[in-house]
């Protein structure tokens, strides 16, 4: 008894470890939108960040009392606006060009600031835009940049990253009467996106462990399709309503909910063991709470509009999630199914992993309310 004792808790103590260690990283690197409108008498620009990226550049909290007040929020505007439109550079035909006047900031309810600026030239041949701004930034942060005529058609669009910060647009049509720009660009906006969604799963440790707790009672194939299917068709469901502007849960409320759905299964997992019943419609209603936070990436990259450019990045997004949820899953199956078929280590294997999962769900949650 003292053995297993000694055991059970080493391995307890070593799983919480581990968990705490990526618990920094439950949420995919930082993401932003940058959108060029070609008009027919100037350049109209939006810059979309998350207010965390940019505070360290633009201080709001100018009383140092851990709070940021509207009116702080209010004068915080134009020095957001200045930095930005600083580290933004757009070439008009071979020639930088200059806002016509100082942007306008506005912050959206998910902790997201906008600017708006107005450029006076408008391109006849070529448009380069390049976002100094990410050199700044951590690495892995990513903009998404999208440049449209004045009808609102995208002519261009491109993931950007600090060793990859601009995009040169042809503006001219060449001989077939198509332009330039438009060229290959759904295959690339699909590339870019579905790219992301991988990159989202596979950081995203809140989901995975959410997934994986579920997956800790099965001892086979079968069962484990039945769960991951319903999470799929679940969270695939409200990653669709909340990407196209249909159904919009705050993420304040989002972040702390899927904390606690990590903490239910955990404690579900050590109330009732290894064949609770039900699991698969336990799934589905909790994974819709987690679709919502996967549609907060696209939220964050400002690009759920409801229009039709939405519609690509959104199937992409989704199918990389798949991708990528059923690569994890094809590796740590075969470990959890070897476990449980084992008499001697499936029932301290199952509450090892219950009370690290129910303990790291419950850090998180304290992470995102108290905290």
């Amino acid at each position: 008894m003292g053995c297993f004792s000694a055991g059970y808790g080493r391995g307890l103590l070593a799983a919480v470890l581990l968990l705490q260690a990526v618990g920094a990283w439950a949420h995919a690197p930082g993401l932003s939108s940058l959108d060029v409108a070609v008009n027919l008498a100037r350049l109209d620009v939006r810059v979309t960040f998350a207010l965390q990226d940019i505070e360290a550049f633009a201080p709001m909290d100018s009383d140092l009392d851990a709070e940021v007040s509207d009116s702080e929020r209010e004068a915080a505007k134009p020095g957001i606006a200045r930095l930005l439109a600083g580290q933004l550079r757009i070439s008009v035909d071979g020639a930088d060009s200059a806002p016509s006047e100082p942007g306008q900031v506005s912050f959206d309810g998910q902790n997201n600031a906008h600017v708006e600026l107005k450029y006076p030239a408008v391109p006849e041949r070529q448009l380069l835009v390049q976002s100094k701004f990410l050199a700044q930034l951590p690495e892995g942060h990513q903009q998404y940049l999208t440049v449209r005529d004045a009808g609102g058609k995208a002519l261009a669009e491109k993931m950007l990253t600090k060793q990859d910060d601009r995009l040169s647009v042809p503006v001219a049509a060449p001989a077939d009467g198509r332009p330039a720009a438009s060229r290959h660009t759904e295959f690339d906006t699909f590339g870019d996106f579905f790219k992301l969604g991988i990159e989202h799963i596979l950081t995203g440790y809140d989901h995975l462990l959410f997934l994986l707790a579920l997956l800790a009672v099965t001892h086979g194939f079968w069962p484990a399709l039945k769960i991951i299917t319903f999470f799929t068709l679940a969270h695939s469901l409200t990653l669709a309503l909340a990407g196209l502007n249909w159904v919009d849960l705050p993420s304040s409320f989002v972040e702390p909910f899927i904390a606690a759905t990590i903490i239910y299964v955990g404690v579900e997992n050590l109330i009732r063991g290894e064949h609770p019943k039900g699991r698969h419609w336990l799934t589905f209603g909790f994974g819709l709470i987690h679709g919502f936070g996967f549609a907060g990436v696209l939220r964050e990259m400002d690009i759920s509009s409801g229009d039709t450019g939405i519609l690509l990045p959104l199937v992409s997004f989704n199918l990389g999630i798949e991708c990528g949820q059923i690569a994890v899953a094809a590796i740590v199956l075969p470990m959890i199914w070897w476990l449980n078929n084992q008499v001697e280590t499936a029932e301290r294997f199952l509450k090892i992993c219950s009370i690290a999962v129910s303990l790291m769900g419950a850090y998180w949650l304290l992470e995102r309310t108290v905290l």
